[in-house]
Formats: structure tokens, sequence, C-alpha cells
């Protein structure tokens, strides 16, 4: 795991789990504080025994810069949280919205016309990707106005229809079938006093603290809640299996994950 700071993530929790219940006995995963002007240089020093990265914030759209070839579906969204060492060099990928579509489906989601974004930073850009293979045209609500339009370069690869709200109305994000919250902790607390009767199926990226006040109202209201360590735990089971070409381990990592916590 790369990135800057990494000293929170659960990840090595998760992936050293699963190597020790796939019997990979060998397989060590571990992190390393890294920013944005060392990845070239940290990439290209790596031996042959790395099989591959995870990276977080702020290395996503570097990592698109670093690797031989980028999968097309990273290419779109902009930004990539997997390199995986391929015989013709590291190859990019993206495996935080496939993250989100495989969170929202043990949540009951697999189609929806509908959803609402709060937020317009990097997970946002995956949220628009979940929304693409779930059929859902997005109403984003960011706390800057420009940030709508920088969502639109994604939305406009993946055939997403995106329309843009100032952040004063999030509230009515709550009349949405789905709602995907990527801001950081806090920024949507006020969003507790949002009207859930509707019972969206609410997923808040933030999991520390947990559960947000956000989260703890919907639930409260009925509404089906989706964690920031579902998103954690499957965008990590893709990544698993990128790296090993084995099947994940799923229930013993999910195991570690939730006693780490």
């Amino acid at each position: 795991m790369l990135g800057k700071p990494v000293s929170h993530s659960r990840s090595p929790v998760l992936h050293n789990a699963g190597y020790r219940a796939a019997g990979l006995t060998h397989w060590r995963y571990t992190s390393f504080e890294c920013g944005e002007e060392d990845l070239k240089g940290l990439v290209e020093g790596l031996g042959q025994e790395w099989a591959g990265l995870s990276l977080t914030m702020p290395l996503k759209e570097e990592a698109l810069r670093v690797a031989a070839l980028v999968d097309p579906f990273a290419q779109a969204i902009g930004a990539a949280n997997t390199l995986v060492r391929r015989a013709y060099g590291w190859h990019a990928y993206n495996t935080d919205a496939p993250g989100m579509v495989r969170a929202l489906l043990e949540a009951g989601v697999s189609r929806t016309r509908r959803l609402a974004l709060l937020g317009g930073g990097g997970t946002a850009r995956a949220a628009i990707a979940a929304a693409a293979s779930l059929g859902a045209d997005v109403t984003v609500y960011t706390r800057r106005p420009e940030a709508a339009e920088e969502l639109r370069p994604v939305a406009e690869a993946l055939n997403v229809d995106l329309a843009g709200e100032p952040w004063d109305r999030a509230h009515e994000a709550a009349t949405a079938p789905v709602v995907i919250s990527t801001v950081p902790k806090g920024a949507a607390d006020h969003l507790a006093t949002a009207d859930w009767s509707g019972r969206p199926v609410v997923f808040d990226a933030v999991y520390d603290p947990w559960p947000t006040p956000l989260a703890a109202a919907a639930q409260a209201a009925g509404c089906a809640i989706v964690s920031g360590l579902d998103l954690l735990l499957w965008q990590a089971v893709d990544q698993f299996e990128l790296f090993t070409g084995v099947a994940a381990p799923v229930g013993e990592m999910r195991a570690a994950l939730y006693a780490a916590g």
C-alpha cells in the first residue's frame, strides 16, 4: 500500500488475512508512505518479487502516468488504485468502482434509475463509474460549484447523465433511490436531519468514526446502509485476485477487517 498518509489503513490486515486463508505462505502485504513526486522512482526500483501495489491518495492519478498500460475503465475514471506487474510492465486498474457495485449488490441494489452523489473528489469519480454499471443517472451535490463540471468528462466517457446541484440543496439527495456520500468525515453530518422516510440505500464511504451521523439517521429511518468498510473489503477482493490469480477468501478477509475495528 502506497500513499500519504497510510498508517491508518486497514488494507494490510485484509490482504494478509487473505494470504493466510488461501495458503499463500510466502506472500506479504505492507505499506509505505509515498508522495506523488516519489511514485515513479519507487515503482521503477521495485524488484521482481513485487507482484502489485495498492494506491491511495494522493497517488491515484499519478498511477496512470507511471503505468505501461492502463485499463480502459481506469482511464475513463481518470484514476487507478492498483498496479499489477505484467510481462510488459505495470498495468493500472481501478477496483474502487467495481467494489462499490459489489457492496451495493450485497445491499440489494442491482439496477437503479437515479443515484444521488455527495461530493466531487476522487471517490466521486468511482461512484459515477458504479452508476454506469447500475444504469443510473447521477445528480451530484458539491461544495464547490466547479467540482461538478470537473466530473463531467468522467460521466461523458461512461455515458452517464450528470446533473450538478449546489451543496445547500444536498438534503434533496434523500429522495433518490440510492445515495452515495464521498465527502470527508463531518461534511455530511447536517444531513442527519434530512427526510429519510423514502428509505433509499445509503452508502457512506467514511468508516472511521462509524456510524456517521448521516448513516445513523438513515438507518434509524429504515434505510439499508453500506459503509466504507464494505467498499474497502470489495475493492481489496478484486486487488487480491489481480495480484495472485487466486480466488479471494472473502469470508476470512471480512472477518479480519471487522475484527481490526
